[in-house]
This record gives C-alpha cells, structure tokens and sequence, in this order.
C-alpha cells in the first residue's frame, strides 16, 4: 500500500470527512486531498500532525506502507485488532497471519469486523494447508 492509500484508509475506516481530519491536524483540505491522492509527500511534522489527529504514532499510521515496518494493534484494520486481541482466537493468529489479513482489500474495501476477519483467516488457512 502507498502511503497516500494509507492516509485515506484512515480517514475513511474512521468515517470521516477531509474538512473533520483538516481542521483536527490544522492542514488545508486542499493540502490533505492532494496528500491522500498522492499528488505531494508530507513533511515529518506533517506525519505527526496527522497520527495525533487519529490517536494513533506515526509507526502506525505508516504500518502497512510499502518498506516500513511490523504490524501493532493500533496501525491494524478496523475489525482484525479485535481479532487479534480475543483471547480465544486471538493466539492462533501469527504475526505472518497478521501481515497477511492486512493486506486484503477488495475494490477497496476490508472486512468490518472481528468475524469476517476470523472466516477468511478460516479459509485462507485452509485452502494453504
């Protein structure tokens, strides 16, 4: 995923509006859109900004970024966190499993919640083992 794909994946998983995170980050709308379409880069600064305007570090608001790190719970998608974190289902799902499920998206949209989550991780195993 680009980052410009990850900074509209939060906004939108969030049901936001550009105007709602523009004003929480103190950015233009203008300059956000243009972040969230890839047209400009934004500053460290500019990073920050943003994950403390979605309560969340800069590490997980990069996580899934092309070439940047290991997943948390709080960079996660909306739904596997709480798969995750079940403390039933939760420790069959590796950190591999993790990386895996966070990248599944179809015509742009994820799987909503801990459910859906738990039947493709059902499916996707069992069609790989």
């Amino acid at each position: 995923m680009k980052l410009h794909e990850r900074l509209r994946e939060l906004r939108s998983e969030r049901g936001l509006r550009l105007k709602d995170v523009a004003e929480t980050a103190g950015i233009s709308v203008p300059y956000l859109s243009d972040l969230e379409r890839g047209r400009t880069n934004p500053s460290l600064e500019t990073l920050q900004t943003l994950a403390a305007s979605y309560a969340i570090t800069v590490h997980d608001l990069l996580e899934g970024v092309e070439f940047y790190g290991a997943s948390t719970e709080g960079s996660m998608p909306k739904g596997l966190a709480d798969l995750v974190a079940d403390p039933t289902l939760g420790p069959q799902i590796t950190p591999d499993w993790v990386q895996t499920l966070s990248r599944i998206e179809l015509r742009g949209k994820r799987p909503r919640d801990k459910g859906d989550w738990y039947e493709i991780y059902l499916h996707l195993k069992r069609i790989l083992n």
